[in-house]
């Protein structure tokens, strides 16, 4: 069934039940005797008096005489006395004939019966459109399940599979209920997103694939550049230029152990950078320190005697950035000290340059955040960002801070026992 032809069924049938309501309800209130047809009986009794035979016979009455006594009946039910036909409500009228009261005529009132009658019509009536009504709601809630619930209920359950990233069951396309277009879109969405899936696979199986590679083609020119290095270092004639061509050995295996790592990560699908920290003496930071300023603008210091919990090639990863940002957006000394505090050695690292404003200052640990005044100098944002993270891989903390002039780094690093 239609919805159009649902709706005028329904509207026909409550419009046929208010007729037949109306119609029973007045016949009902004009529910009564016939007054012409009780006023000839009443002239043919006064006229016929004493003679039974040609009394009427359309209705039912009696006759009374003048003490109250029946002395006629006609059909059933009549009263047989005053009292009887008050009590039950029935019709009583004199019985004159030239003016000399000859008895009482009794009509028995048949409006009782005739409003049970209509009643009783009036119920049926209901009672067989109702049903009717029943049935069509009964057969529109099954069109409406069949067409509308169920399919709903399956695209809902559809809707929770792909949530959970199931795209290789297709929905069964029925184009006979009303989300039938909807069904058909919901699964070419289904489709497409597998598609897409299956093409983001791809291409990151590709990058992963050209970082391999490129990984492996850098290892090349950085083992050359260390051998030749090496090779300086033995010929060369004086300590200063040997110590040149170390700080280009100690590069070079920090590039080819990034490189190993950014390998390692695109075949491996590693989504953190590794750190992994142990106990080690704290002469290696000074020696980290060294390296880091390759262009010897630090002044001299002394760490501590202790031993700290690091991870070598991270920590030097956070000095190189911290002192390549000085290089870059300082561009003078720099002081290092280096104290205990607490259960930490703390690294403290500044320059006299301009610094940065109070309001950029807590975002510099932010992922590609830099501040105002590196317009013009190359850089992604990542520098402090990824020192701040090697630094509390190795239960560290790393501050911020603006000096007068300046701008000024704290390392802290956790003493081991």
């Amino acid at each position: 069934m239609s919805k159009k032809a649902f709706y005028i069924t329904i509207i026909i049938s409550f419009v046929i039940e208010l007729l037949l309501a109306v119609l029973l309800i007045g016949k009902i209130e004009n529910a009564g005797q016939d007054p012409v047809r009780i006023n000839d009986c009443l002239k043919d009794v006064a006229n016929n008096f004493g003679d039974e035979e040609k009394y009427p016979e359309d209705l039912s009455y009696a006759i009374l005489d003048n003490d109250g006594n029946p002395v006629y009946k006609s059909g059933d039910g009549v009263s047989q006395s005053q009292n009887e036909a008050v009590k039950n409500g029935d019709i009583m009228l004199d019985i004159k004939k030239d003016g000399e009261l000859l008895g009482k005529l009794v009509l028995k009132n048949t409006m009782r019966d005739e409003i049970n009658k209509y009643k009783k019509r009036l119920f049926t009536s209901v009672a067989v459109i109702s049903a009717i009504q029943l049935l069509i709601l009964l057969s529109c809630f099954i069109y409406l399940r069949k067409t509308v619930i169920k399919p709903f209920e399956k695209m809902n359950s559809f809707a929770a599979r792909i949530a959970q990233g199931n795209l290789d069951t297709p929905l069964e396309l029925d184009r006979k209920h009303i989300f039938g277009s909807f069904t058909e879109a919901f699964d070419l969405m289904r489709s497409e997103l597998r598609k897409a899936r299956a093409a983001e696979k791809k291409a990151n199986d590709d990058k992963k694939e050209m970082v391999a590679k490129l990984s492996h083609d850098i290892k090349t020119p950085v083992a050359s550049i260390k051998s030749t290095s090496e090779l300086g270092y033995e010929l060369a004639g004086s300590e200063k230029i040997k110590e040149k061509f170390n700080q280009i050995n100690i590069k070079s295996d920090q590039v080819t152990t990034l490189v190993s790592n950014l390998f390692n990560s695109s075949i491996n699908d590693i989504s953190e950078i590794e750190v992994n920290p142990f106990s080690q003496p704290s002469s290696l930071v000074k020696e980290l320190i060294q390296n880091a300023d390759y262009r010897n603008r630090a002044s001299s210091f002394e760490i501590p005697e202790c031993r700290v919990y690091i991870d070598r090639l991270r920590l030097l990863q956070a000095f190189d950035n911290i002192f390549m940002n000085s290089y870059k957006y300082g561009d003078t000394d720099i002081d290092v000290k280096a104290f205990t505090e607490q259960d930490s050695l703390v690294i403290f690292i500044a320059d006299h340059g301009p610094g940065v404003s109070d309001a950029e200052l807590p975002l510099l640990k932010e992922k590609y955040k830099r501040g105002n005044n590196t317009e013009g100098k190359d850089g992604a944002g990542l520098g402090l960002y990824l020192t701040n993270y090697y630094i509390e891989k190795m239960n560290g903390r790393l501050e911020l801070m603006n000096l007068e002039p300046g701008f000024g780094v704290k390392i802290y690093l956790r003493i081991s026992e």
